[in-house]
């Protein structure tokens, strides 16, 4: 049955993707955005919006009657973070411990969260089950702290968590404009631009790489399915791909001849990241879209929708 959402960081990758998925269902979607990171233009028509920062003494009143909240608003460049771990503790542990207290207040006991894979950052063991926590960078530490917040309003408070543990989530609206943007969208933009991308380190590095619409479809699952309730659960591929091969596979469909600049490589980061998504999998979710199908789609959107409105300096 449709129901009303809330949705933070609504004008964000991820919660502007799943805002209008959600309205597609039919649900009716509050969405909540300060728009320090997140794009206005970005929100689905149809969305209530609502310009507020998480941390905001008020947001309990943007919570009233909605039967779940989906907490994606973080801040969450690794680098950014490492530079400025009071503000990264003040968004996403501070920030979250408020939408818990507002869902709460509100009456809302179902929350599904964005935790991350970054929580893998230091073991070895691939692919990684949720067991595996090893955070090393600030941005995985919060997290973490988010994540035993969580715990206790499920413990004290008698609400039904859901921490989703994504991985390198890729797709349209995927945020070119951050410091380090991702791969994908830095990588098609320079190339249908005709400069250069920048591959930080050798490109050797590997990534589990899963498209935003599979995640969508386990956002949907959770809205019903009572199996993910008190669960952690990794939303990835399976397999991984290094950051060459990315930028082959593009370039080769993009039919350009050019090669990377490279930058010395980002401190902090693991060889691999591959996620275990066996107990997604128990639940009868599987990503859909292959590699191939997903560069594909993100090339079209990019070529359509970023590229005729990006300034001329962005080339550079």
């Amino acid at each position: 049955m449709p129901g009303r959402v809330v949705v933070t960081g609504v004008a964000g990758f991820i919660g502007s993707n799943l805002a209008e998925r959600l309205l597609a269902e039919g649900h009716q979607v509050v969405g909540i955005d300060n728009l320090a990171y997140g794009v206005r233009e970005q929100i689905p028509g149809g969305v209530d919006f609502r310009e507020l920062d998480i941390r905001s003494s008020e947001l309990h009143h943007s919570f009233a009657g909605a039967d779940a909240v989906f907490h994606l608003a973080a801040k969450n460049s690794i680098l950014d973070c490492q530079q400025d771990p009071l503000d990264t503790s003040s968004i996403n542990v501070t920030g979250s411990v408020n939408v818990f207290a507002a869902a709460s207040r509100a009456g809302v006991k179902r929350v599904i969260y964005a935790e991350s894979s970054a929580l893998y950052e230091g073991s070895k063991v691939l692919p990684t089950p949720e067991h595996e926590e090893h955070p090393q960078s600030f941005y995985s530490l919060s997290k973490q702290a988010e994540r035993l917040f969580a715990d206790g309003f499920e413990r004290y408070h008698g609400m039904q968590m859901t921490a989703l543990r994504y991985f390198c989530v890729y797709g349209p609206r995927q945020d070119y404009r951050r410091t380090v943007p991702p791969v994908m969208s830095a990588f098609i933009i320079h190339m249908l631009r005709g400069s250069k991308p920048t591959i930080y380190g050798d490109g050797s590095k590997r990534r589990d790489f899963v498209y935003v619409d599979d995640v969508n479809d386990f956002h949907m699952q959770c809205l019903t399915d009572p199996r993910t309730i008190g669960k952690a659960v990794n939303l990835g591929s399976g397999e991984s791909h290094s950051v060459r091969e990315i930028f082959d596979r593009l370039r080769s469909k993009l039919g350009v001849n050019v090669e990377p600049a490279h930058k010395p490589d980002l401190p902090g980061e693991a060889f691999e990241t591959r996620g275990d998504i066996t107990v997604a999998r128990s639940m009868g979710w599987a990503p859909r879209v292959s590699l191939d199908t997903g560069l594909e789609r993100s090339i079209e959107y990019i070529r359509e929708h970023v590229l005729p409105f990006l300034p001329k300096a962005t080339a550079a």
